[in-house]
C-alpha cells in the first residue's frame, strides 16, 4: 500500500490523532493530581471528572491551569521529532542531547516538571563519558512507557522484529533493562495493534504478548515481569466491583514511577472500560483520582483508547482546552509518524 493511501485511510488517521492526543488529554488529566496521596486528592479534588487546576502548592506542578501538559506529552513529542528526522531512526546521543535540552528548557520557564530518576540518571552517566548503550542499564521507571506512542503510531507490531528493535532504540539510553524495555513494548504493541482496527480487548492481548516478546531485550533487572503482572491486573478487575477498582489498582497493583506498577495499573484501567463500558472521559478521571503518578497512568490510559476508539471519540471540548492552553497542534507529526509506517510496512 502507497504512502498516500495510508494517510488518506481515514481509520488508520483517526485512530493516530486519537492515540497521540489521547497520550496529551491523559496527561493533563492527570496534571493536577500528581504525586499526592489518594488522602490528600480526596481532599483537595474529590474525584476528578474532568480537566482540573493544579493548586498552588501542587508538589510538581504549581498553579497550572486546568489542560495543562507534562512531561509525558513533551518528551513523547521530543521522541516523534527524532523519530521523523532520523527517517525512523534514533540516534543514541541525540536523544540524549535532546533530552538534555528540554530539561534546561523547562529550568528556563521555572518548571519543576523535569527529568525523572532512570532518565536522570542515565544523562548523568553520559555527561561522564560513559557509553550510551550503557547508560540505561538501571532504568525501570515508566520515563520510555510515558513517552513511546510515537513508536506505536510509526511502527506496525505485524512486522514483529522490527517493531521491537524500534521500541528498543527509543529505551537503549534511559531504560535499556528487561523491564523498560518490556513495559515501553506493552504500550506501543497496544497503540499500534489500535491503529490496525484492534477492538480494545485484542490491543490490550497485544500488549500483553508484546511485553512478553521484548523482555529478553536489554539488561535483565530483577522485578516483576510485566506481561504477567498486566494478566494478573485483568483478573483482578474481572473480579473487581466499581467500587473497588480504585482501591484495588492502589493497594495491590500500586501507582509509583515503577513501570511494573504505573503501567499495568493504566493496564487495568483499559481492562475496567473493557468490562463495564466507561466513557474515556470516566476513564482518564478515575486514573486521575488514584494518586501516585496520575499523569503518567492516564497518559498512558488515553493512549491505548485514543489509538482503539479515534480521534472522533475523545471528548471534543477537553481536547479543545488541551489544544488552546499548550498551543498544541500534534497532525503534522502524526502525518509524518504515519509516513514511516507507510514506508515499514
Amino acid at each position: 500500500m502507497s504512502s498516500s493511501l495510508l494517510l488518506n485511510h481515514p481509520t488508520l488517521a483517526d485512530r493516530a490523532r486519537g492515540a497521540f492526543y489521547g497520550l496529551a488529554l491523559g496527561d493533563a488529566f492527570g496534571m493536577p493530581t500528581q504525586s499526592l496521596s489518594r488522602e490528600r486528592l480526596v481532599e483537595q479534588f474529590g474525584r476528578i471528572d474532568k480537566l482540573e487546576n493544579a493548586f498552588p502548592d501542587q508538589p510538581i506542578a504549581p498553579g497550572l491551569p486546568a489542560g495543562s501538559i507534562t512531561d509525558d506529552t513533551e518528551q513523547a513529542v521530543l521522541v516523534a521529532h527524532l523519530l521523523v528526522d532520523g527517517n525512523g531512526k534514533i540516534e543514541p546521543m541525540a536523544f540524549a542531547q535532546a533530552l538534555i535540552e528540554w530539561e534546561a528548557s523547562m529550568k528556563a520557564r521555572g518548571s519543576l516538571d523535569l527529568l525523572g530518576p532512570s532518565t536522570k540518571q542515565a544523562i548523568e552517566r553520559i555527561a561522564a563519558g560513559e557509553d550510551p548503550l550503557r547508560t540505561g542499564r538501571f532504568g525501570t521507571t515508566n520515563g520510555a512507557a510515558m513517552r513511546v506512542t510515537p513508536i506505536g503510531i510509526a511502527f506496525d507490531l505485524r512486522r514483529h522484529d522490527v517493531f521491537i528493535d524500534a521500541v528498543v532504540q527509543s529505551c537503549v539510553v534511559t531504560h535499556n533493562t528487561s523491564l523498560g524495555i518490556s513495559s515501553a513494548a506493552a504500550v506501543a504493541a497496544a497503540v499500534s495493534a489500535g491503529l490496525n482496527g484492534a477492538s480494545l480487548v485484542e490491543a490490550l492481548e497485544a500488549g500483553i504478548s508484546m511485553a512478553e516478546a521484548a523482555e529478553s531485550r536489554g539488561f535483565w533487572v530483577a522485578g516483576g515481569r510485566i506481561a504477567p503482572r498486566i494478566r494478573h491486573a485483568r483478573e483482578l478487575m474481572c473480579n473487581c466491583a466499581g467500587h473497588e477498582v480504585a482501591d484495588t489498582i492502589y493497594d495491590v497493583i500500586g501507582t509509583s514511577v515503577a513501570s511494573q506498577e504505573s503501567v499495568v495499573a493504566a493496564f487495568a484501567l483499559a481492562f475496567d472500560v473493557q468490562n463495564r463500558g466507561n466513557t474515556i472521559e470516566a476513564a482518564l478521571g478515575a486514573a486521575a483520582s488514584l494518586g501516585g503518578d496520575t499523569d503518567t497512568i492516564a497518559a498512558v490510559l488515553g493512549a491505548i483508547l485514543g489509538a482503539c476508539a479515534g480521534y472522533d471519540a475523545l471528548p471534543v471540548v477537553s481536547i479543545e482546552t488541551i489544544r488552546r492552553v499548550n498551543s498544541l497542534d500534534l497532525d503534522p507529526l502524526v502525518e509524518r509518524l504515519l509516513g514511516l509506517r507507510a514506508g515499514t510496512s
